[in-house]
């Protein structure tokens, strides 16, 4: 009898034990059910149709809204735990993870689950979306600007980098209302604006605001002066810096410029771009800007609900310091109506980005075009490295790229190419030539430039004709070189052919493969279908110089060179980006005359670098002896276009002196000798001094 009282009640105790898990096990599922509903709709920001204890679900989801607004338009990741009980209260821990523009804070707070009138829900409290948040408190994302990167040239010259500016605007929290209008429009008057306009957008500002006129240089003898701008009442002049070119015109259309995020970048930036962030306009500031912003720092604060609008409208400080991507939480004890630090990161400076621009001579390069009407462009290459050391465009460009994007017809500078395909087929620069005063091919008449030297007319050598420049010579030579072989020869002195180096976007010029009898002996002159840009004919020159292909670079490489002659072979891991290589095909896509194409040698440039000389010694460049230092060598050209009668002419000259190699390019300018002539020699003359 006494066993089996026994054995009941082992038997009692384990079925009370079962039950009572039973029931702990239910009410854990039941709890971590409620927590997932809970972790789901904060993930959404959306707890409107969540279950909630003593708590209104819409009363939940308006304090959500409010709490996260200051975060801006981001969504966390939220996911919840294994609950635990502790004195009849079940516990699940909630695991936060937001990405704040590529950073990430990850925090996890503690959902309370209870059981009201038989329903599993949690308790609602601001602690429930970040730790020790407290009643009133919202949070509030503020942002640090980094330093941005230094654009540096040839030794590390500092090309764009911070320099003095000053902020002319009007302060409508000092200025009078009855004078706002007459102070803003004087203002305007003053900087150079449309003065209504400038009204309008002060008018529409709100009354603290400082309406920002123009950014200045703040440099000696800078106008308007402070203290033309304080006379105006509420018109202020305030200090500050801007990543800058030494002048406005330097380098302009390569480099690009710094300035407010458009509305099209912004939306393009998946979310790492703001109003009123500073970003690449244009050019290399552009095309790197993900290298040279850097990235914002971030501090996320728990601002009680009054103080949030000042807070968040507080101007941010610029921060040259770099750190770390990986945050910090903080949560330092102050007054309880004071801002707390939940989350912060460091700003992270942008890296410089290095060229291979010379400063020296970009600035001889820009001052030379200063006063030229039409677009126009002035490279220099150094021939025994492809180092790109000026690129300028004129000021008739407009803003353009004119010395690496330009597309036009080269004119008797393409005769170098040409003279190279009639070497490879065996001739010399003795070869005998007809230089006629026209030449008709399949009824159309080419004629030689206008002022062509009669005494060079009739039989004279390939030299002569390269020197003078005979149009009619060479094209008379037209059936001993193929358009395959013309386009074989462009190539081989870096015409039409990719630009890995590079490191920017640019035309490298085109050349077709095939050609009717017409266009061929167009060709022959630059004209047609052949398109140079300014870069393409430097490469051109420079590859005659040095004896070997030329490959352009100007981005280069932490640790790479910029100062002397370096192998021309492309780096590993170059420094352009994807998709940066100039028009050029691949061996996939390229003609048959490109594949068989070799770089030039130094037996076949022999030649061609006497006929340069040429044309300065006993040819119409004889301008160019002048310029002190090594020898000389130049090629002029003329290219005709458009349909005016007479037609507009784009003037050309390439030159090679020493170690550099130039081209100078003028639209509608004429002839190449008597305009882009006198520019290369004050380009030459100057460099060598």
């Amino acid at each position: 009898m006494g066993n089996i009282r026994a054995a009941s009640l082992v038997l009692t105790a384990f079925l009370v034990g079962a039950v009572l898990t039973s029931c702990d096990d239910g009410s854990k599922a039941a709890a971590e059910a409620a927590a997932k509903e809970l972790s789901t709709g904060l993930s959404s920001l959306d707890v409107s149709h969540v279950t909630f204890t003593g708590t209104d679900p819409s009363a939940a989801q308006d304090q959500l809204k409010t709490v996260v607004a200051g975060l801006g338009d981001v969504k966390p990741a939220v996911t919840a735990g294994q609950a635990t009980s502790s004195n009849g209260t079940m516990s699940v821990p909630l695991d936060f993870r937001w990405d704040l523009s590529g950073r990430e804070w990850k925090y996890t707070t503690t959902a309370e689950i209870a059981q009201s009138n038989g329903h599993w829900g949690a308790k609602w409290a601001p602690g429930l979306l970040a730790p020790g948040l407290q009643a009133g408190e919202v949070l509030m994302l503020r942002t640090t600007a980094p330093a941005r990167g230094d654009i540096l040239g040839a030794n590390d010259a500092q090309l764009v980098t911070e320099r003095p500016v000053k902020r002319v605007g009007i302060d409508k929290a000092k200025t009078p209302s009855s004078a706002l209008d007459s102070s803003a429009r004087a203002l305007a008057a003053l900087v150079g604006l449309d003065p209504a306009e400038y009204s309008r957008q002060v008018a529409a500002s709100g009354p603290q605001a400082f309406v920002q006129a123009v950014v200045l240089r703040n440099v000696p003898g800078r106008t308007p002066t402070d203290d033309q701008i304080a006379a105006i009442p509420g018109a202020f002049a305030l200090d500050g810096t801007l990543p800058l070119a030494p002048t406005r015109e330097f380098a302009r259309a390569v480099l690009g410029t710094v300035g407010d995020a458009t509305a099209e970048q912004i939306q393009k930036s998946n979310a790492e771009l703001h109003a009123g962030d500073q970003t690449g306009q244009g050019g290399l500031e552009a095309k790197y800007d993900d290298q040279l912003r850097g990235k914002d720092g971030l501090t996320v604060l728990a601002v009680h609900q009054d103080g949030a609008s000042a807070t968040s409208s507080a101007s941010p400080s610029p921060s040259s310091s770099s750190g770390s991507q990986a945050g910090s939480q903080q949560s330092s004890p102050t007054q309880p109506d004071q801002p707390r630090t939940l989350f912060t990161v460091p700003a992270q400076a942008g890296t410089p980005l290095r060229t291979t621009l010379d400063p020296k001579l970009q600035q001889l390069a820009d001052d030379t075009l200063a006063s030229v009407g039409p677009a126009s462009a002035v490279v220099a290459i150094r021939p025994s490295d492809g180092s790109v050391l000026a690129a300028a465009s004129g000021p008739g460009s407009n803003g353009y790229n004119t010395a690496m994007l330009g597309q036009y017809a080269p004119g008797s500078i393409f005769k170098t190419v040409d003279s190279l395909a009639l070497f490879r087929q065996g001739a010399t620069p003795d070869l005998k030539v007809q230089c006629t005063p026209t030449l008709t091919v399949d009824g159309k008449t080419f004629q030689n430039a206008t002022g062509y030297p009669d005494d060079h007319l009739g039989t004279i050598t390939l030299e002569d004709a390269y020197a003078h420049s005979c149009n009619t010579a060479f094209i008379s030579q037209r059936d001993k070189v193929s358009q395959g072989q013309l386009e074989a020869a462009a190539t081989s002195l870096g015409v039409a052919v990719d630009a890995p180096q590079l490191g920017a976007d640019a035309f490298m010029g085109s050349v077709p493969a095939t050609a009717g009898t017409t266009e061929h002996a167009a060709s022959m002159i630059g004209q047609g279908q052949i398109l140079l840009s300014p870069l393409s004919a430097a490469v051109m020159a420079a590859s005659v110089q040095k004896g070997g292909l030329v490959s352009p670079r100007l981005v280069v490489n932490a640790g790479e060179d910029t100062t002397s002659s370096s192998s021309s072979a492309a780096p590993s891991g170059s420094a352009a980006p994807s998709g940066s290589a100039s028009a050029a095909p691949d061996s996939a896509t390229a003609s048959p005359a490109q594949a068989a194409a070799k770089p030039i040698t130094p037996a076949e440039a022999a030649p061609l670098q006497a006929m340069m000389r040429a044309v300065v010694t006993s040819g119409h460049a004889g301008f160019l002896l002048s310029v002190p230092g090594a020898p000389v060598g130049a090629k002029t050209g003329t290219a005709e276009f458009g349909s005016d009668n007479p037609p507009k002419t784009h003037a050309w000259i390439i030159g090679v002196h020493g170690d550099l190699a130039v081209a100078v390019f003028v639209d509608e300018g004429g002839l190449g000798a008597t305009i882009s002539g006198p520019l290369l020699t004050n380009f030459l003359t100057k460099a060598a001094q």
